[in-house]
């Protein structure tokens, strides 16, 4: 039975192969195509990026060390037919031993532009399925009004005394790409 979590609520996680998965739908009617990005940015104890391959989205599908695999970009929202809009498998035994912590983002692209925000998206969610069972363990509703916001942390992977959490995080942001890795990155962003 899988458990439905709330802001804030945290949950220990008893295995290591899972699916991060993302969905949304956009609403009907509100011009161009919906391009929502799912990205994860493994950070160290010090909250900074391990290193720039340890940002893993679209353009970069694999971390480094084998633990992150992004299944691809779904440039219209178009693609799940009620499944995840994007996903990403994780297999934390795999983990280098600098990253504490997963984030998950999901922005909107091109969102200026388009006039876009996650206002005009319903059923935002962030679930967990054990890749052995094929069963979902957890899901995070994204119930809120974000109403100005273009980026969201849905949830994030943290380790604590040796062993593997998740939180729900539904924290908004009026931000892009660039402002994640802008935030968790050490070195000079050349734009």
């Amino acid at each position: 039975m899988a458990i439905n979590l709330q802001k804030g609520q945290r949950i220990e996680l008893g295995f290591t192969k899972m699916t991060i998965g993302l969905g949304w739908d956009p609403n009907d009617g509100v011009g161009y195509d919906f391009d929502l990005d799912a990205s994860a940015i493994m950070i160290d104890g010090d909250r900074k990026l391990v290193s720039e391959e340890y940002f893993v989205f679209y353009n970069n599908l694999q971390s480094p060390d084998g633990a992150l695999q992004h299944t691809g970009d779904d440039p219209s929202g178009k693609n799940s037919n009620g499944d995840d809009d994007e996903s990403i498998v994780v297999d934390l035994e795999k983990v280098d031993s600098r990253v504490e912590e997963i984030l998950f983002v999901v922005t909107i692209e091109d969102f200026e532009r388009r006039k876009q925000n996650f206002g005009q998206v319903r059923n935002s969610y962030i679930r967990i399925i054990d890749n052995v069972t094929n069963q979902e363990i957890a899901k995070y509703e994204l119930d809120e009004d974000f109403s100005i916001e273009t980026g969201v942390e849905f949830g994030r992977l943290y380790k604590r005394g040796g062993s593997w959490k998740f939180e729900a995080s539904g924290i908004g942001y009026r931000a892009d790409l660039g402002f994640f890795l802008e935030k968790y990155y050490k070195g000079q962003i050349i734009k």
